[in-house]
């Protein structure tokens, strides 16, 4: 029922007169302060004038519901409108506001279905319509949200939000072209726009218009020149496209022109300054950024790692080991320490500080694997399996402590145990090629070929540039002499990835031989020689090929090297006998002097893809 009645105009003027001041005190409230309660920004803009209103009490639930959403009551503002729009049903602002209430507390099919009633042509200012294709946008309504932000750009032509909100709508919904069209146009329309350039860069970019894009991000800088996002884009832009130093130069442009404060840019550039090895650079900007931040542990750490990189190790344990005098239970940055403690070789000192790790938080994961992996270098086998199971037991979902273990257990000769573990590590990380490839090998000490055979393959289908196990695979079928002419193809591919691993050149050299291609296998382990001159098993294969080719000579200098080198190979010693080569220990062995002096252009050739 309407709340005036003609008995009651003296009462209301006097209701009126009370509610003015309201009205007065409000837009000082917001535009003074600025923040709505609990010292959150608001997002709430200074309502209308009374004069928005066909009907005064429609104005005073306004102001009531207004007052609702500054004090984070939703649910009672949107009753107030609620009550406002009974009394004013055709108010397109309180509509427009309920509808922005309902989205914004996720009832997204009243927000609809509020929207719904305000015709397109009844919104005559720019952040209601914008307000209104928000919703439109955000409840996958994308025809209608254009109407509106058509009626935007119509109203006013030269609306940025409403050129930039139908130009990335346009992109989301995948209409590349259109989004392109439109934003160039709105270029024409509106050229003094960083904004909109800054859009129009961003899609071209996704339209893979590399230069046009570098172009609109540049025009954006020029016009505002501490544009921070569209510096941002242009940098990311050239990093995406292999031009690092191109990255360094915009970022170092926006410490000039934009924030010389911005710790985030920064960063980036001591990121790029360390991967092109720029260490010296590095320092500066972290140094920068220590200046205006003395306590910024992040920089403080880098600062230290970047010693490390340089291989100034005893600066970066000198830095680290001063923040821990600070801060003694970082225990990352005690991680670190060990790990520097480690490069200086410094091993017992190293144990000494992950062990100090561990009595902090023994659950501590990095520092787990750590110790477990220096361990394992140093033949601690047993140590480095509790360690080791730790960090399996801290990080059941990680790689990392699965491989380490099941490669500790291969050492131990402990076959099963590490097929076990590295079963379980597949069982959670079922596309790690490494897993998968450890697995084979380990298969390959249990003679179980077919097994090897199938997790090679599983590894190759994750991973088809896994040069370990292109070799290994190739390796394996050469040696049994079954799939050779597959063995070249998968030792050849190996060596393309890896053309000065002497052990790969070996396999493809083996496979060149098992294929009958002896003169250019004799060449191709010739070249493998080059690399690796103490592999036993390499000169084995070469005698095998001198023999082969009725170099007897050369056949027992080779094979007495190789004995030489391996001693325990009873099945060549019984070989080399057979031959009728005599005793293998004291024949004279080969030396590099005997080596073939040949070309290697047919190497390059059996290699080439």
């Amino acid at each position: 029922m309407d709340i005036l009645t003609a008995s009651q105009p003296t009462r209301y003027a006097s209701c009126c007169g009370r509610f003015s001041l309201v009205l007065i005190a409000i837009p000082l409230l917001v535009l003074s302060c600025g923040t709505a309660p609990h010292g959150k920004p608001s997002t709430i803009k200074p309502h209308p004038p009374a004069s928005s209103f066909l009907r005064p009490e429609a104005y005073f639930h306004f102001l009531r519901g207004y007052l609702m959403e500054l004090s984070n009551q939703p649910i009672q503002a949107l009753e107030d409108y609620r009550q406002g729009l009974r009394v004013d049903p055709d108010s397109i602002f309180l509509k427009t506001r309920m509808a922005k209430l309902y989205f914004s507390s996720g009832e997204m099919a009243s927000a609809v279905d509020m929207a719904d009633t305000i015709p397109v042509s009844a919104v005559n200012d720019a952040r209601g319509l914008l307000q209104l294709a928000k919703i439109y946008a955000g409840t996958g309504h994308s025809d209608k949200a254009l109407l509106f932000l058509d009626r935007v750009i119509e109203k006013d032509p030269t609306n940025e939000k409403g050129y930039i909100s139908k130009g990335m709508l346009l992109l989301s919904l995948k209409r590349l072209d259109e989004a392109q069209a439109f934003l160039q146009a709105a270029v024409d329309q509106v050229p003094a726009s960083p904004e909109i350039h800054f859009y129009l860069g961003m899609t071209m970019n996704e339209a893979g218009k590399i230069e046009e894009s570098e172009k609109h991000f540049e025009q954006a800088i020029t016009i505002r020149e501490n544009f921070r996002r569209a510096y941002l884009s242009l940098g990311s832009l050239y990093e995406e496209h292999k031009k690092p130093a191109r990255a360094m130069q915009v970022y170092e442009r926006y410490l000039q022109h934009g924030n010389p404060h911005d710790k985030d840019i920064r960063l980036q550039l001591v990121r790029l300054y360390l991967r092109s090895q720029a260490y010296e650079k590095a320092l500066e900007q972290l140094t920068q950024i220590l200046e205006y931040s003395p306590d910024d542990l992040n920089a403080q750490v880098r600062m230290a790692l970047v010693y490390g990189e340089m291989g100034n190790y005893q600066q970066a344990i000198d830095e680290l080991t001063t923040i821990l005098q600070s801060r003694p239970k970082e225990l990352r940055v005690r991680d670190y320490l060990g790990l520097m403690y480690e490069e200086m070789k410094d091993y017992d000192q190293a144990k000494r500080t992950y062990v100090a790790n561990l009595k902090i938080n023994p659950n501590y994961y990095d520092t787990l694997l750590h110790l477990g992996f220096l361990l394992y270098r140093e033949k601690q086998y047993d140590e480095a399996i509790t360690y080791l199971g730790e960090g399996k037991r801290v990080q059941p979902k990680r790689s990392e402590p699965y491989l380490l273990l099941g490669l500790t257990y291969l050492q131990q000769q402990q076959y099963d145990a590490a097929v076990t573990v590295f079963q379980e590590g597949i069982q959670h990380n079922p596309a790690n090629a490494d897993l998968h490839f450890n697995l084979g090998t380990t298969y390959d000490k249990l003679d179980q070929f077919d097994k090897v055979v199938q997790e090679m393959e599983r590894t190759l289908s994750l991973e088809p540039e896994h040069a370990d196990a292109l070799n290994y695979l190739g390796y394996s079928y050469a040696d049994r002499g079954v799939k050779v002419e597959q063995a070249l193809k998968l030792t050849q591919r190996a060596v393309e990835l890896k053309p000065n691993n002497g052990y790969y050149i070996d396999s493809l050299g083996w496979a060149l031989f098992k294929v009958g291609r002896s003169a250019e296998a004799l060449e191709t382990i010739d070249r493998a020689l080059s690399l690796v001159f103490d592999d036993a098993v390499i000169f084995e294969h070469l005698g095998e090929i001198y023999l082969q080719r009725e170099e007897r000579e050369k056949a027992q200098k080779a094979w007495a090297r190789s004995i030489e080198l391996d001693a325990s190979n009873e099945r060549l010693i019984q070989r080399f006998r057979d031959q009728g080569f005599g005793d293998p220990i004291p024949a004279k062995a080969f030396q590099p002097d005997d080596l073939p002096k040949v070309s290697h252009s047919t190497v390059e050739h059996t290699v080439a893809p």
